[in-house]
């Protein structure tokens, strides 16, 4: 509802007293990437604490909660015709729209305001970064042409009188865009927005999920923008699944972003030495790195129809097989095995050239096997956990971690689980929540070793963890069962 809005709104902060000027004399312009179109500029005040400085913002392109709702009816509106709050020496006028009482201090609403203006993501789903101009290089395009150009704004009439109060958003509307329902709302998500993350930090909450902690934000963004442009639109057009075709493929863009950026680092002085993506569902991701000039191939143990729209590369690098470990294979009959046409896919074994960069990418039963098979292959790894089994491939709860303030979660017991496999087999796990349109975002990267290879008895640290009695039988039922949505 207000994404049009968004694109292009002034942030304005209030406050008065050197306290305030520091921060906003550090923090002056700060600009995002997006097309330029006129809108209303917003001023958010913490009452009788005043000094005025203007954000210009251009963005960057990437059902409400009952809580939420609630939180927005409780906003108290200023009926129409209020008198102006305050006032620009210029004498242009500020319209109150919303206030709400609030029991945080101004540095609260600085630390929080700030936030909001680094991460419009916050705001809108169609937006994911503010970069800050006074902390980037000048250069010559550093400010394009706009219509709001930035500026700073003095408003007369406005002193400390309080500490704490209320918090309240006016707007200074243009000629060409007079008060509306949708600028009405738009005050109100952002009003509650501010509201809700500035009452929660002077309650002592702590963000228990960190992003960026392995590639920084701009750089990954940066790529995933070219690649969401490049590829997106075509890819949509294109798609035959039963599955949304805008999460599949906003989410597989993401995570090939964050693939090329972490090879970009890891291969930088050497050769990349390809990739396989095991249990690759319907390809996306394989073709999506093919098309970017990296060499790999992926298989899984049915095939996709997405599979015949993708190029006659990526094609020819996606393959139906089922994977039945070495460590679990008997007989020489079950090393890796092609299929022939109109019969039952074939076998790998699960051993890859050493140095292949694994790929699991919401392999469910293959999950657990991941760190195992990177073990065995010598090659580093990135699993993103989905859907919970043992290594005997049955469905399975894994134990609740027991760290301490750990989730009980299915899903952060199946993390922790397999997070723990990995540990024991040598690895230093890294681990990443990645900016994908999906709760089942954390990356569990492995690249560096703890200990050596020769280390560790594989075969016991399977037994150790539950044993794979059942693997061949479950494997195979992938062959006959109902494909799934990844």
């Amino acid at each position: 509802m207000y994404r049009r809005i968004a694109k292009n709104i002034g942030l304005t902060c209030h406050y008065r007293g050197d306290a305030a000027e520091a921060w906003f004399s550090s923090f002056r312009y700060y600009h995002v990437t997006c097309p330029n179109r006129r809108h209303s500029p917003i001023v958010f005040a913490v009452q009788n604490r005043l000094h005025l400085s203007t954000a210009q913002i251009r963005f960057i392109n990437t059902g409400p909660s009952s809580q939420y709702v609630k939180m927005l009816s409780s906003l108290e509106p200023y009926p129409p015709g209020s008198p102006m709050s305050f006032e620009e020496d210029s004498g242009a006028s500020w319209t109150p729209l919303f206030q709400k009482q609030c029991s945080f201090p101004p540095e609260i609403f600085r630390q929080v305001m700030l936030n909001l203006i680094r991460n419009p993501n916050i705001n809108s789903n169609h937006l994911f970064r503010a970069d800050i101009s006074l902390e980037s290089p000048f250069a010559d395009d550093s400010l394009t042409d706009s219509e709001i150009p930035p500026r700073i704004t003095h408003v007369k009439g406005y002193d400390i009188k309080t500490v704490i109060g209320s918090v309240s958003i006016h707007y200074s509307f243009f000629d060409s865009e007079p008060r509306s329902a949708k600028l009405e709302r738009t005050a109100q998500h952002l009003l509650t927005v501010l509201h809700k993350h500035g009452q929660g930090t002077a309650a002592g909450y702590v963000k228990r999920v960190n992003h960026d902690v392995i590639i920084p934000q701009a750089v990954l963004q940066n790529t995933y923008a070219r690649l969401k442009a490049k590829y997106a639109k075509i890819l949509i057009s294109r798609w035959v699944e039963s599955t949304d075709p805008t999460k599949h493929v906003f989410e597989d863009l993401g995570i090939a972003a964050f693939l090329i950026e972490l090879w970009a680092e890891m291969y930088k002085e050497t050769y990349f030495p390809g990739f396989v993506d095991i249990g690759c569902g319907n390809g996306l991701l394989v073709h999506i790195l093919l098309e970017e000039g990296y060499s790999g191939w992926g298989f899984d143990a049915r095939r996709r129809k997405s599979w015949a729209t993708y190029s006659s590369k990526t094609q020819e690098s996606l393959k139906e097989l089922v994977l039945i470990p070495s460590i679990l294979q008997t007989t020489a009959a079950e090393t890796p095995t092609p299929n022939p046409p109109n019969v039952l896919p074939g076998t790998h074994n699960g051993l890859f050239p050493e140095g292949t960069f694994i790929i699991s990418n919401h392999a469910d039963e293959l999950t657990p096997w991941t760190p195992i098979l990177a073990n065995l292959s010598k090659s580093p790894f990135m699993m993103i956990p989905c859907c919970s089994h043992a290594l005997s491939g049955a469905k399975f709860r894994a134990p609740p971690s027991k760290g301490l303030n750990a989730s009980s979660s299915a899903y952060a017991s199946l993390v922790s689980w397999v997070s723990k496999i990995a540990r024991e087999c040598g690895w230093v796990v890294e681990k990443e929540m990645l900016r994908i349109p999906s709760t089942r975002n954390t990356a569990l990267i492995g690249r560096r070793r703890a200990i050596g290879f020769e280390e560790l008895d594989v075969k016991e640290l399977v037994g150790a963890n539950g044993g794979a009695d059942g693997w061949r039988d479950n494997a195979m039922k992938l062959v006959k069962g109902a494909t799934r949505g990844h």
